[in-house]
C-alpha cells in the first residue's frame, strides 16, 4: 500500500499550518499531500479562513524536497482550462516534477455563489470537466496546433511552453457514479473513490474495470485509490483525547454517534486496529489510500501514522 496525507484545509488552516503538516508527513514518509480546493469553511463554523489551494501548494513546492504535492479535486468551476493547465504547469516545475492534479465537477453550491463562481447544473458540470480534462491532455501532450471546439471550451492552434515532462499525474475522484467511471477510464491516470469503504471499494472497482473495458482500455493502467478518514491513537487515553478535538473542531455537526459510524470505515483506534483496515482496503484493490485527516494540526498524529502504517508498508 502506498500512503498519501490529505487535509481540508477551509478548515482555518494558514499556510504556515499547512507548511508544517507539510514538513510533517514529508518527515513522516508519506508519499503525497493532498489538499482539498474550497473556499468556504466546513464541516464546522462557517466564518473559518481559507487559502487558494494552487497558491499554497506553490509555497510548499519550494519548501518541501520529496513529498508529491497535488489538489483532490479542484472543482471545473473554479479556473478555466488553459489558466489550470498553466497554474500546474508552473507549480510542478517549482517543486521539480512532483505535482498531481485531482479534478472533479464541484459541489459546493454556496461558496460558487459567496465568490461569484458559475455554478451550473450537474450535467452542464460534467461536460465542463470532460472538456477540461481533453485540454489538458491536448496542451500537454499533442502536438503543436493542437485544437478543440467544444460546447464549453474552445482551443485554437495551440502553444504551450514550456510543457510538463513528464506531464503530472491526473487524478479523477467521486463516489464512482458510471459516468465519473466513464471519465476517470478515458481520460484519468488515477481514481479516487472519496469517503470509501473496503467493501465499497470492492464493488465499486469491478464497475471500474467494466468501464474501462467499454472504452477499450486495460483496467490495469487505472490505478486505484481511496480517500478514507483517519483517526489513530497509540493508546486509548491519546485516541479519546482526538476523538474530542476532531467534535470540537466540527462544532455542533457531529458527537458520539457520528463517530460510531464513521469506526466502521474509517482507519480507525490503535495501531493494530489501523493497520487492518489498511489491509483490507488492499484486498479491496486499492493501491494508494489518501487518510483525510480533521485534526491536521495535531502533527503527533502524523507522525504516529507514519511509525505505524507508512513506515510498514
Amino acid at each position: 500500500m502506498r500512503f498519501a496525507l490529505m487535509i481540508e484545509p477551509q478548515q482555518g488552516l494558514t499556510y504556515a499550518d499547512q507548511l508544517a503538516i507539510a514538513k510533517a508527513a514529508e518527515g513522516a514518509g508519506f508519499e503525497a499531500l493532498f489538499r482539498s480546493d474550497h473556499y468556504e469553511s466546513f464541516p464546522g463554523p462557517v466564518d473559518q479562513p481559507t487559502t487558494d489551494a494552487w497558491t499554497v501548494l506553490a509555497g510548499l513546492a519550494r519548501e518541501t524536497s520529496r513529498i508529491r504535492l497535488g489538489t483532490l479535486v479542484s472543482p471545473v468551476t473554479f479556473r478555466l482550462p488553459g489558466n489550470l493547465a498553466k497554474v500546474v504547469t508552473t507549480v510542478d516545475e517549482m517543486s521539480g516534477g512532483r505535482v498531481e492534479v485531482g479534478l472533479g465537477a464541484g459541489w459546493h453550491e454556496s461558496e460558487h455563489r459567496r465568490h461569484g463562481l458559475p455554478f451550473p447544473p450537474i450535467d452542464e458540470r460534467a461536460e465542463m470537466l470532460e472538456e477540461q480534462l481533453q485540454i489538458l491532455h491536448g496542451v500537454w501532450d499533442e502536438p503543436d496546433g493542437w485544437s478543440l471546439k467544444g460546447r464549453h471550451y474552445t482551443v485554437e492552434d495551440a502553444l504551450f511552453r514550456r510543457r510538463p515532462e513528464p506531464r503530472p499525474r491526473i487524478l479523477v475522484g467521486g463516489g464512482g457514479t458510471p459516468r465519473g467511471m466513464r471519465i476517470a477510464a478515458r481520460w484519468a491516470d488515477e481514481f479516487n473513490l472519496s469517503s470509501s469503504s473496503p467493501d465499497l471499494a470492492r464493488s465499486k472497482f469491478a464497475a471500474l474495470d467494466e468501464a474501462c473495458r467499454a472504452a477499450g482500455r486495460d483496467p490495469a493502467t487505472l490505478t486505484r485509490s481511496a480517500m478514507a478518514g483517519v483517526l489513530v491513537g497509540a493508546n486509548a487515553g491519546e485516541l479519546r483525547m482526538r476523538e474530542k478535538a476532531l467534535l470540537t473542531t466540527l462544532g455542533g455537526d457531529a458527537g458520539d454517534d457520528w463517530l460510531d459510524e464513521r469506526r466502521q470505515r474509517w482507519v480507525y483506534g490503535s495501531p493494530d486496529d489501523a493497520r487492518a483496515t489498511v489491509a483490507r482496503f488492499a484486498e479491496a484493490g486499492v493501491e494508494r489510500i489518501m487518510l483525510q485527516d480533521f485534526v491536521p494540526r495535531d502533527l503527533a498524529m502524523i507522525e504516529l501514522l507514519g511509525r505505524e502504517l507508512v513506515a510498514r508498508g
